[in-house]
């Protein structure tokens, strides 16, 4: 399996003045850097709970279809399949019809599962990224719907880069405080 990210978050889950007010600045001389903060910060933790926070869009690649009548689908919540994909060995792109299939966004991870009577494709897939699955995943598309430790935790990590400003990669970062992964540690997901 693998992920792309298709469409990014047309927001962010903190605003520039929200991370601005955490770090008592009130000029706007550094709102550029503290806006690549806000991402970065987002970014390292939707990859720690391995979710997505606002509303984007990503495709879900397989070889083949499972054995089982699930697939089960990564960084909740998932909001709705886009479309189920599949190349056949001429490369010819198929779409799976939308009645075969049923999406459960309630589960985390959320899951498409076959419909009633129905199987996946028998086609000869090509034999690599055979099954594209498009979908969309996040709270929603406003900060409030993301939840409040998480906002928490993303100002927090902003906090650190700020007072750490000479590193160029949040990987570089020596110790991630341990209050950011406390609030994040309630809903965290284990990847698939």
């Amino acid at each position: 399996m693998a992920l792309k990210l298709t469409s990014d978050p047309a927001i962010e889950p903190v605003t520039i003045g929200d991370a601005k007010d955490h770090l008592r600045i009130t000029g706007a001389d550094e709102d550029s850097i503290i806006n690549t903060w806000i991402k970065t910060a987002r970014e390292w933790c939707e990859g720690y709970q391995n979710r997505a926070f606002i509303t984007q869009t990503w495709e879900m690649t397989l070889d083949a279809f499972p054995a089982e009548s699930i697939i089960k689908v990564p960084l909740p919540p998932l909001q709705s399949i886009t479309s189920i994909k599949y190349y056949d060995i001429s490369e010819t792109e198929n779409l799976m019809p939308e009645s075969d299939y049923m999406v459960d966004t309630h589960s985390q991870p959320g899951r498409v599962s076959l419909g009633y009577g129905k199987s996946w494709p028998s086609t000869t897939l090509r034999p690599i990224n055979g099954v594209i699955i498009t979908f969309k995943a996040g709270y929603g598309d406003a900060a409030n719907a993301v939840p409040e430790k998480v906002i928490q935790a993303v100002k927090i990590l902003v906090g650190e880069l700020y007072e750490h400003r000479e590193i160029t990669d949040i990987k570089e970062l020596k110790e991630v405080p341990f209050a950011v992964h406390s609030l994040l540690g309630f809903k965290r997901i284990w990847p698939l």
